[in-house]
């Protein structure tokens, strides 16, 4: 999720909300990373699942969402987040766009049409398989998320679909809006992981599948590369996670703690990696001294040393683009040179016979 207008906001989400360089803990200790594919996505259900040890009912969920869903840059805690919404004004100052609201009190959670939130289902529980009803699956507080009533009703039982700028219904579906969709990648995700053949992301998006797992939508790996966690999804899974508080089930989403996961399973747009030390790096920087420098890179170009001999060097940009791809690229004295470089963050994929090394350089 990101309120993101410039660059340079970009770049301070993705750096500052980032977790510093390791799994949380101790949620995550002993787990094997090294296993990638369907392998890591069994292993990730089975962890989900088994942390899973406290169950919410579906009443118990308005009063999560009271906590979960606050908005992070309100102090007086005061106010959700609402999942769609998109105009800063609150309700009741104006009610002709009364459900394009992106925050509203926390209080004011109710059925009505007006002014009031629901604690509504990311996608449509009549898309589940079967209807996701009011428990179990349907009661899960990580897909269960603060939205205006009339927005909410706007979407019905539309699958997701592309689009950009706010939310709305698009050609073939909706689109959950530019801040969200993140959001909503990751949600899907987990509730793939968690009830695997009560969720499956083809039943709820638009678009073409992955060659490796026929139920996942690359849409939904196009946006969780594209719209970076933000310190609200991070808090909200921490609190989850959390089987101690009140309304915590226990278990963590893990696309939330690195969205990187999910390009280690499925492919598709690189997404952010949090945990560059512990995902797809040790084995290439193990065997060979690898340093990308100078970053930030004041001068438009960067260096990269490597005592192994390149196979390819791709330069992606926050959209999962590859904006330069090198092919036995030329290199002096171990050097390799990227020049013209456009102002921006980017990932460097360093790869040298099969392994792979990925690098975040930003560009000033």
């Amino acid at each position: 999720m990101k309120k993101l207008y410039s660059l340079a906001l970009s770049i301070t989400s993705l750096i500052g909300y980032a977790q510093a360089g390791a799994p949380a803990s101790p949620y995550y200790n002993g787990f094997n990373w090294t296993v990638t594919g369907s392998t890591l996505k069994s292993a990730l259900a089975t962890k989900i699942t088994n942390t899973h040890t406290k169950t919410l009912s579906y009443d118990n969920v308005w009063d999560a969402d009271k906590i979960i869903d606050l908005d992070p840059n309100d102090a007086s805690n005061a106010n959700v987040l609402l999942l769609y919404g998109f105009s800063s004004t609150m309700c009741p100052a104006s009610t002709s766009d009364d459900n394009n609201h992106r925050r509203r009190n926390k209080n004011s959670n109710g059925g009505g049409t007006t002014c009031e939130w629901n604690r509504e289902h990311t996608f449509a529980k009549s898309l589940g398989t079967p209807d996701l009803g009011t428990s179990g699956p349907g009661a899960d507080a990580h897909h269960l998320r603060a939205s205006d009533v009339q927005r909410n009703g706007a979407r019905g039982s539309l699958k997701f679909a592309p689009g950009s700028g706010n939310s709305g219904p698009v050609s073939g579906g909706w689109y959950p809006g530019d801040e969200w969709k993140g959001d909503v990648a990751r949600m899907i995700m987990y509730m793939y992981l968690r009830y695997p053949t009560r969720c499956l992301p083809k039943n709820v998006g638009t678009g073409s599948t992955v060659s490796s797992d026929a139920n996942m939508i690359a849409l939904f790996l196009q946006w969780n590369a594209e719209d970076p966690v933000s310190e609200f999804e991070d808090r909200r899974n921490t609190y989850l996670g959390n089987a101690g508080n009140t309304y915590g089930q226990g278990n963590r989403n893990p696309f939330i703690d690195n969205p990187y996961l999910a390009t280690v399973i499925w492919g598709g747009p690189v997404a952010e990696n949090r945990w560059p030390s512990i995902l797809a790096t040790d084995s290439f920087d193990a065997l060979a001294s690898v340093l990308v420098y100078p970053n930030p890179s004041n001068d438009q170009r960067i260096n990269i040393y490597s005592e192994k001999e390149l196979d390819e060097i791709q330069l992606i940009n926050i959209n999962g683009q590859i904006i330069q791809q090198l092919k036995k690229p030329a290199h002096y004295q171990q050097t390799y040179t990227i020049e013209n470089l456009p102002q921006g963050f980017y990932l460097v994929r360093i790869s040298s016979e099969n392994l792979t090394t990925t690098k975040k350089i930003i560009v000033n």
